[in-house]
């Protein structure tokens, strides 16, 4: 099974490739906002990103579990420290004692919390599945999405990310930078919740996990360098010709941040008061 959706494979389909922006996109009834143009801004302005960073499958799932509420530097040194001891496989991390994996992860932040959670997913993995990622990979989406929200620690924002970038499933991954760019464009409103939002891409967008994967990446790196929740660089920004006319100077005055799924993912645990990430994508060195 593929880590992660191929660049090639995804400049080969013909639906979400910015060479054909004309090309319609079946949309329902309800008539959502149009976002096509926005990948294909993105995608002519950036490129492909690359994601997710991860050798296998098992290791994209460490990641996705240890970048909350941290940024991917930090999470980078865990998952050295893991690949040293050659730990990352389900069987062992569900054997190392949590005192030592405790230790080896302490980089990521909320390390104790953290070495729960991965040690409730490893258990989820054998019981359910027998410590197979194809056998569960292989499950539908809905149903895996539903065993997944039900492991301790895993609120949508992991478990779509768990779906698409290990998975390959098309579910698109909804963070704080997405929410900032629909807000700021009149796409979506601050009351819209995790699965509305989640909803406005796949009832728009074909159901192709290589898109979702560029375009998520895509989000990201725009809301790290130009969207910014403080100090926007409206006037840089590739999405600029699409911005509401009152809102297309450069001086737009700041959005507040938008509620991180951290909360959602942590609601039973402490949580950060200090410097965090903006969802759980690997670019997070510099999320505001």
């Amino acid at each position: 099974m593929s880590t992660l959706p191929q660049t090639q494979q995804f400049e080969r389909n013909p639906r979400p490739a910015p060479k054909n922006p004309s090309e319609p996109i079946p949309s329902p009834t309800s008539r959502p906002p149009a976002l096509r143009p926005y990948y294909d801004a993105l995608f002519t302005a950036h490129g492909p990103q690359h994601w997710w960073p991860g050798r296998t499958p098992f290791e994209i799932i460490v990641g996705a579990i240890l970048v909350q509420n941290t940024s991917w530097t930090n999470v980078a040194t865990a998952i050295e420290n893991l690949r040293r001891e050659k730990l990352l496989t389900p069987r062992a991390i569900e054997s190392i004692s949590t005192p030592r994996l405790a230790r080896l992860i302490r980089s990521s932040g909320y390390f104790r919390q953290k070495t729960k959670k991965l040690k409730a997913f490893v258990s989820f993995l054998r019981r359910e599945y027998q410590r197979s990622l194809a056998k569960m990979f292989r499950a539908a989406t809905d149903v895996l999405r539903q065993q997944l929200l039900a492991v301790h620690g895993i609120g949508p924002e992991t478990a779509d990310s768990i779906l698409l970038y290990a998975g390959n499933h098309p579910v698109f991954v909804v963070d704080a930078y997405t929410r900032r760019i629909l807000e700021r464009h009149n796409l979506a409103s601050p009351k819209l919740g995790y699965e509305d939002v989640r909803q406005l891409f796949e009832q728009t967008l074909p159901p192709d996990p290589a898109l979702y994967n560029e375009f998520h990446a895509l989000i990201v790196h725009t809301g790290k360098h130009f969207c910014r929740p403080r100090e926007p660089r409206c006037g840089e920004c590739p999405l600029n010709f699409l911005l509401p006319v009152t809102r297309s100077a450069p001086s737009l005055v700041s959005v507040p941040e938008p509620a991180p799924e951290h909360l959602l993912d942590s609601v039973t645990e402490p949580l950060p008061v200090a410097e965090r990430s903006s969802g759980l994508s690997p670019e997070r060195t510099a999320a505001t």
